[in-house]
């Protein structure tokens, strides 16, 4: 029966006979000085070098996990573990299990989620390659901390410990090494408490199965495609920004700065720009909409749209984009019927009128879009 323990110790294991047994042995250890009641489970992940056998002979619970991968192994022994207190850890031989008393503690103080820092610990000579330590590891965790606004020292440090209920608010799911980045992201977004306690990294038992640039991807894209904000709105609140200010600084005509002639062509540039932006935008509020409908989370941006975007406030806005966009090209229409219908060249009205044209259109579907992704039809 889940949560009859006081602590379950997790560790992940794929051919790691060379650490696993003296991992379960030092855990196991490590509870009974401190007189936790608990018990390790080793989530195998199709190991082939006899590491299950290792594992129960030094007194852990073995756990067959059919999926590969770093996350889908944790799934699977986590949803088995029994345990209050949730300590996770590799089996082999990086982290010092003796660290389990403190991890609890630390948990026992209120803490949802505890991270070992190895940054503000201590990184032992071998133990991690420099292009993760003065690299990989600072810039992931600095984009982490950038993008769901809470800076932790190591973002990517496989010792960590949860309370049962945090692991199931979580609800996370990755199945690969963005893993670990996922589950800092939805403690933030749950709102739970992080904190984080020095530890010592130590060189690996065995072979390890870490890719460095295939991984970094894995984490770098997780946090991309969970993160709307910094992928499309700022991007595309910047485009249209810039697009606009320069489609208002050229209508007048030329401008000289500094020696150079900016000229319409910067006008199809900036034209570009805007309707790319609002396109940004768009998709990023449907992605929040999305976001929340799926992962029950929420931000200023959801709160935004919760009080001002209806499907009519938007087919308004974007009908009088529209409206406006029509009306420059009506009155370049008469100016050229008054004329004599001569020569057409009014190319810097014509820029700002198809621009407000496709900009209109755009939040005039795009409305339909995110009310469609909010699912506006029930309510």
């Amino acid at each position: 029966m889940s949560g009859d323990l006081e602590v379950s110790v997790v560790m992940p294991c794929l051919n790691e006979a060379a650490g696993v047994g003296p991992c379960v042995a030092k855990a196991r250890a490590a509870l009974e000085r401190a007189g936790l009641t608990g018990e390790v489970v080793v989530a195998d992940n199709g190991s082939t070098d006899g590491s299950p056998a290792l594992a129960e002979a030094a007194g852990a619970r073995v756990v067959h996990v059919a999926e590969r991968g770093y996350g889908a192994a944790y799934l699977g022994g986590l949803a088995a573990a029994r345990g209050r207190y949730l300590v996770m850890g590799d089996a082999d031989g990086t982290y010092d299990f003796d660290d389990i008393p403190a991890f609890v503690a630390k948990l026992k103080e209120g803490h949802d989620l505890v991270i070992g820092s190895r940054f503000a610990g201590t990184i032992m000579p071998g133990a991690m390659p420099w292009l993760h330590q003065y690299i990989g590891n600072p810039v992931l965790t600095g984009i982490l901390g950038l993008f769901f606004g809470q800076k932790v020292s190591d973002a990517h440090c496989g010792m960590r410990a949860m309370s049962r209920e945090a692991n199931e608010r979580m609800g996370l799911r990755t199945s690969g090494m963005e893993y670990a980045s996922e589950m800092i992201a939805m403690a933030i977004r749950q709102g739970l408490r992080v904190g984080e306690i020095p530890i010592v990294y130590a060189p690996r038992e065995g072979e390890s199965k870490l890719r460095s640039f295939r991984d970094g991807w894995r984490h770098l894209r997780f946090m991309l495609l969970l993160s709307p904000t910094p992928l499309f709105l700022a991007p595309g609140l910047a485009m249209v920004a810039a697009g606009l200010a320069v489609l208002a600084a050229l209508l007048p005509g030329p401008l000289q700065i500094g020696g150079m002639n900016f000229d319409f062509h910067f006008m199809f540039v900036a034209s570009a720009l805007a309707i790319l932006g609002v396109q940004l935008i768009v998709l990023g509020l449907a992605a929040k909409a999305f976001a929340r409908a799926e992962l029950h989370v929420s931000d200023r941006w959801l709160a935004f749209l919760d009080r001002w975007f209806t499907l009519e406030r938007g087919l308004l806005l974007g009908a009088g984009v529209l409206a406006a966009g029509v009306g420059v090209n009506g009155w370049i229409l008469a100016d050229w019927l008054g004329a004599g219908r001569g020569t057409l060249f009014a190319v810097r009205p014509a820029l700002v009128g198809l621009t407000l044209l496709v900009v209109g259109a755009q939040l005039m579907f795009g409305s339909f879009f995110i009310s469609v992704v909010r699912d506006d039809a029930r309510g």
